[in-house]
């Protein structure tokens, strides 16, 4: 197929189509099948005259073999009447009819052989343009199974997360990390409050402590002259306070954190 059928194949199937969709399959074999289809009737106009010239010879056969006999019977009666002239003449005539009829013949026999072959193709391509167009109506179906495939295809495509899911796993663990990294600063920043009030706890229990063991040397009279009872009480309630006003102090600082 020549570059010029092959552009106006494709812009009657679509005038609007950009060059990259030229070559789409289903225009394509539409088009053709259009192409095939349109052909049918000039195919027939084509067998029409060819059997309307086989038709005109042979009754230009019929009409010159009428001739033929008529001029016999012409000549043959000249004859009878003595009238050569006139029988020579017809004569005449005669072989020209002949002559045409031998030649009309061979014609009207060719348009017979013509007219049979070209009823014979017309037939054939008639049987193949159906089989041509269903078989072009199935790459056609193929065709639109094809492209509804590749448009599942893309759609599924579109669900795909891909590197988005990636992407989110990563920002993911490093917000855990930073979770976990804030707990463990939390859990040390606890741990420390709690060994210091650990520490604190167990200096005011001996500090406790030294206050009953004093209180029981000064029951027993164990104590100096120069150590009244009441300084050393008043010294261990002055450290318990500022033991509990530390630990207090420990806890806001604890609770503030």
């Amino acid at each position: 197929m020549g570059l010029w059928a092959r552009f106006k194949r494709v812009f009657f199937a679509s005038t609007g189509a950009a060059l990259d969709k030229i070559e789409n399959p289903e225009l394509v074999l539409q088009q053709t099948i259009r192409d095939m289809r349109d052909r049918v009737p000039e195919l027939n106009n084509s067998v029409a005259q060819v059997m309307a010239t086989e038709r005109l010879l042979l009754k230009q056969k019929e009409n010159l073999s009428t001739q033929v006999v008529d001029l016999d019977s012409k000549i043959k009666a000249s004859v009878k009447m003595g009238r050569d002239d006139i029988a020579t003449a017809y004569i005449g005539q005669l072989q020209q009819a002949q002559q045409d009829l031998v030649r009309t013949e061979a014609q009207a026999n060719q348009a017979q052989d013509a007219s049979k072959q070209a009823l014979k193709a017309r037939d054939n391509y008639v049987l193949n343009m159906k089989k041509r167009s269903a078989e072009a109506m199935q790459l056609i179906s193929a065709a639109k199974q094809a492209r509804l495939q590749e448009q599942l295809a893309q759609t599924m495509e579109a669900f795909n997360i891909g590197d988005d899911a990636s992407t989110f796993n990563e920002m993911r663990e490093k917000i855990d990390r930073r979770v976990a990294a804030a707990e463990a600063k939390l859990q040390l920043g606890t741990s420390s409050v709690d060994n210091q009030m650990a520490d604190i706890e167990r200096e005011a229990m001996d500090i406790q402590l030294q206050d009953k063991l004093l209180e029981y040397k000064q029951q027993m009279g164990m104590l100096g002259p120069g150590t009244p009872p009441e300084s050393k009480q008043i010294e261990a309630n002055s450290s318990a306070v500022e033991t509990e006003a530390i630990l207090d102090e420990v806890k806001e600082s604890s609770h503030s954190n």
